[in-house]
């Protein structure tokens, strides 16, 4: 069942991020997190959503902004160690508070829940029309990408931080995408290593028809996406899946999941 749902979620998410420049690893880690313990969703989701860029890179990466790529890249993937070393730290944590619903036990553990609220920030920048007024000149690009190689790396969600710099660096439709898509694959490189040094391969080899099924269905829905870039607007279901994330947030930092 996990790896219908899973696959699922890669393909339509993969098709919106397209567009967007995130929501993969942002949709897809909570998602998995209802079937696995944090540390692994996280993992997962970063190999899935490094293969999507790497198939994604054959598609748009030839577009991308050398110079941009070298101001807002390089922060992003030294952050992305940071962020990715404090995940594996804090994920020994003990629970911060228990309590008790439907007859059962809760525990909430910090970092399920550091996770859950920067997932909910994200999602209310995507629906807050201010968000969108909000304009940073080429100076911040540097600051923008320690930002978010530093949250790609502690949550996997990176794209909606990126997007918000990348987009007012002046870039064309297709330097957007395809900047975004090289740097996003760095980190994803980056955030991967640290993640397998502290994890069990055997968490990953246990998995490994989830992982090329979610791989697969990314694929498809990257190859879909980059047949409809120049038809289709997605900002409804931008908002429907900011919303959708909020829920699962909430879900997941109350200890639900």
């Amino acid at each position: 069942m996990e790896i219908i749902v899973i696959s699922t979620a890669a393909f339509l998410v993969a098709i919106l991020t397209f567009f967007s420049g995130f929501g993969l690893g942002t949709i897809l880690t909570p998602v998995l997190m209802i079937f696995f313990p944090v540390e692994q969703a996280i993992t997962i989701t970063g190999i899935v959503h490094l293969f999507n860029n790497v198939f994604k890179l054959l598609l748009v990466g030839k577009h991308a902004d050398k110079n941009v790529l070298l101001r807002f890249g390089i922060p992003a993937v030294l952050t992305a160690l940071l962020g990715a070393w404090l995940l594996l730290y804090v994920q020994h944590w003990e629970p911060l508070f228990s309590y008790t619903a439907w007859d059962k036990v809760i525990e909430v553990f910090p970092v399920k829940l550091i996770i859950a609220v920067f997932l909910i920030f994200f999602a209310l920048v995507d629906l807050i029309p201010y968000f969108n007024t909000i304009q940073f000149g080429k100076e911040k690009l540097p600051l923008g990408g320690a930002l978010s190689g530093f949250f790609g790396g502690l949550t996997g969600s990176q794209g909606a931080l990126r997007s918000a710099f990348l987009i007012k660096a002046g870039l064309s439709k297709e330097a957007f995408i395809g900047t975004a898509v090289v740097v996003s694959t760095f980190v994803d490189i980056t955030r991967l290593s640290v993640y397998t040094t502290g994890l069990s391969k055997t968490a990953i080899s246990e998995n490994l028809t989830l992982i090329i099924c979610a791989t697969v269905a990314g694929m498809a829905g990257a190859f879909t996406g980059h047949k409809l870039l120049k038809k289709v607007t997605l900002r409804s279901l931008q908002m429907l899946v900011a919303i959708m994330l909020i829920l699962i947030s909430i879900a997941l930092g109350a200890g639900l999941i």
